[in-house]
């Protein structure tokens, strides 16, 4: 739906999957040392991690949407399969996303919530949710949509939550 997409013509579009996430994001990591593209024209990065399990509720998990200020207004205007968004600011968490966002590119990284098959051999292709999979792909178009541009989103340094420290 995005190669012929009238609405989404003003940007190139780099679909890309990483490896070694859970070692470290070692595979996003390497890639923005060693690019094969000019990172200083990513406008910005959505990262899909665990978004297959769309729960009743809807509930899409957006982190990152303080790395822009057009993110929460960009969020704000869409509506697709009865999404309901649930925010957070931060750019840096344990997905590929924070590579990026340390090199000063917005992100936004969607998750669908972890689950008690997380990592584990069992975690199949039969426990996908497809029709709550189709609404997350949906409501991401929206907005690649709604930032059709050709100018670069501005970035925004986060504050990080607090680590907890041992006593």
């Amino acid at each position: 739906q995005l190669k012929n997409n009238p609405k989404a013509k003003q940007n190139n579009y780099l679909f890309i999957t990483f490896s070694a996430e859970e070692k470290g994001l070692f595979g996003s990591k390497y890639f923005v040392e060693n690019p094969t593209i000019d990172l200083t024209k990513v406008s910005y990065m959505l990262n899909m991690d665990m978004v297959g399990r769309l729960n009743a509720e809807k509930v899409l998990v957006i982190n990152g949407v303080g790395t822009s200020p057009k993110w929460k207004p960009a969020l704000e205007s869409i509506e697709f399969g009865g999404i309901q968004a649930k925010t957070s600011d931060s750019g840096v968490g344990p997905s590929d996303h924070t590579a990026f966002y340390l090199k000063d590119i917005p992100v936004l990284h969607f998750f669908t919530g972890q689950h008690d098959d997380y990592h584990k051999p069992e975690d199949d292709s039969h426990l996908i949710n497809y029709e709550g999979l189709y609404d997350v792909a949906g409501y991401m178009l929206q907005l690649i949509e709604h930032l059709d541009t050709p100018d670069k989103l501005a970035f925004s340094k986060t504050k990080e939550p607090e680590q907890r420290k041992a006593a």
